[in-house]
């Protein structure tokens, strides 16, 4: 989409952090945007500052884990501004700790958010964008996470997904004139280490307090110093403006985790050395 002026998006989880950066970044290019989070106090905020720019933003409240909320949210988009060319499915919250210790409540929340709300965003507005034949762009935002393993936390799992589905709709969209991009940020300034704010009301009875003493506390602590000193969100913004212009099939912020990548991979070709050679058994 080389001229995205005037055309129309739909951001999730842009009240704040990357979310607002990408809002931000697409409504000073021309582009009219509806703004969704699930806090409405910080959405209010935001469409109010944008709007102190004469850009043309709206928003939306909504729980994305829940397909219901997010088809009313496409509706919404529609009503207001008759179609949408853009998706940025962003909205994501953080979880830790290590396999076998996450509760149902838990899983159903960060399952839900980053990767769930990520698929049924791809369906109830991929044929939306579709369905007007002027092209489009779906960005998904997943994590230097979604290519590194790191502990195996439930939080990189959702993000491996995010990942593998936006590689495999690039290929199937691609023919029909909409590009995919994976967002991979690294650290940046934002308040996901704050997201057990906004558990639902429906989850918080499943899942337990977070840490008050202890490793988990000062692991947590650590994560905020590093995103407190962090990459700016509206740099994120602007670089997934570029992406959305120039069809990048992969989003990066900074090149910090890319020797961990390169090390991931070269073990990956080791195994398939190791195996060079050999006739399988039939």
């Amino acid at each position: 989409m080389k001229d995205i002026a005037g055309k129309v998006a739909f951001v999730t989880g842009a009240a704040s952090g990357i979310g607002l950066g990408i809002a931000t970044a697409l409504a000073q290019a021309g582009v009219k945007v509806m703004l969704c989070d699930i806090d409405k106090a910080a959405l209010d905020a935001a469409v109010a500052k944008l709007r102190q720019t004469n850009a043309d933003v709206d928003g939306v409240l909504a729980d994305v884990s829940l397909k219901a909320e997010l088809q009313a949210a496409a509706d919404a988009v529609i009503a207001r501004y008759g179609k949408v060319h853009i998706l940025v499915n962003n909205a994501g919250v953080g979880s830790g700790g290590s396999y076998a210790r996450w509760p149902d409540g838990m899983t159903s929340w960060v399952v839900g958010v980053n990767l769930i709300s990520v698929i049924d965003g791809i369906a109830i507005f991929g044929p939306l964008i579709e369905s007007h034949g002027e092209g489009g762009q779906i960005v998904s935002t997943a994590s230097m996470a979604g290519l590194l393993s790191g502990s195996g936390s439930l939080y990189n799992v959702t993000k491996y997904g995010v990942v593998a589905l936006s590689e495999g709709v690039r290929q199937e969209l691609a023919p029909r004139g909409i590009g995919v991009s994976v967002l991979c940020p690294g650290f940046i300034n934002t308040n996901i280490a704050d997201s057990a704010d906004h558990i639902p009301e429906r989850l918080q009875a499943a899942i337990p307090p977070l840490p008050t003493e202890g490793p988990s506390l000062e692991a947590m602590e650590g994560l905020r110093q590093r995103l407190a000193a962090g990459i700016d969100p509206l740099y994120v913004g602007e670089l997934v403006r570029e992406g959305i212009e120039e069809d990048w099939p992969y989003i990066f912020t900074d090149n910090e985790f890319e020797p961990f990548v390169d090390m991931r991979f070269a073990n990956i070709k080791a195994g398939f050395d190791r195996i060079r050679g050999r006739t399988p058994r039939r």
